[in-house]
C-alpha cells in the first residue's frame, strides 16, 4: 500500500522536481557535517626530543573530532598520561601507549589530554605535549552558545611526512559522521535512482 501511495505520488511529479528536492536533501546534509584537521604533531619536525612542542601548540586550536598524527623514530613512543603524570614525566600508569612509529591519536572528547615520550630523559627534555581539546562549535545545536577564538589562533592542518613514498592525508580525509553518514546517503540515492527508473 505505502508503495501505491508513494508511486501515486510520484507519477504526477515530474522527474525534475524530485531530483530538485533530492538534491536539496543532498546539500542541506552536505552543510551538516563538519570537517575536522589532522595535526601532525611538531610539524617537519615531529614527534622528536628537538621539537619545541609548547611553541608547535601554542596556535593550534583543538577541537573534538580533530586527529593527532604522532611520527617518530623507534627510539620514541606516545604515551597518553593523567596530569600529574605529565608534569612529573611519571611513566609508571600510562592511560594509553604506543611505539609503532605512526600513531594517530582521535581527541574524541572535550578537555585536556597530556602526550609525553615513554623515555623519562625525553619527557624531561620537553617531549610532551598538553592540547586542550574544545567543543567544535561548527557541530553544537542550534542556539548553543559558541566558544570565542583567540585572536591570531588558526586551525591549520601540518604537513610532516617521514614517508615520502607515502601521502599522508589532510583535514579534508575526515569528516565527522563518517562510514555510517555516506552508507545512508547511498542507500538514499540508490532508493530515488530505482524510483526514477520506475516511473
Amino acid at each position: 500500500m505505502g508503495y501505491t501511495i508513494l508511486s501515486a505520488i510520484l507519477s504526477g511529479m515530474g522527474k525534475g522536481i524530485v531530483l530538485g528536492c533530492v538534491l536539496v536533501v543532498l546539500l542541506g546534509f552536505a552543510l551538516t557535517c563538519s570537517a575536522a584537521t589532522l595535526y601532525m604533531v611538531g610539524d617537519n619536525a615531529g614527534w622528536d626530543i628537538s621539537t619545541d612542542l609548547d611553541t608547535w601548540a601554542q596556535d593550534k586550536k583543538f577541537v573534538v573530532g580533530d586527529v593527532l598524527l604522532f611520527q617518530y623514530s623507534t627510539i620514541h613512543s606516545v604515551n597518553e598520561v593523567t596530569e600529574d603524570s605529565f608534569k612529573g614525566c611519571n611513566m609508571s600508569d600510562p592511560i594509553q601507549t604506543s611505539s609503532s612509529g605512526n600513531t594517530s591519536i582521535p581527541l574524541n572528547r572535550p578537555g585536556a589530554r597530556y602526550f609525553v615520550c615513554g623515555n623519562k630523559l625525553h619527557c624531561l627534555g620537553g617531549m610532551k605535549l598538553q592540547a586542550n581539546v574544545q567543543v567544535d562549535p561548527a557541530a553544537s545545536p542550534a542556539g548553543a552558545p559558541e566558544a570565542s577564538r583567540s585572536p591570531g589562533s588558526s586551525s591549520r592542518p601540518s604537513s610532516k611526512n617521514n614517508n615520502p613514498s607515502a601521502a599522508i592525508p589532510n583535514s579534508t580525509g575526515y569528516i565527522n559522521g563518517g562510514m555510517v553518514s555516506i552508507l545512508s546517503v547511498s542507500a538514499f540515492l540508490s532508493s530515488m535512482a530505482t524510483l526514477l527508473w520506475m516511473m
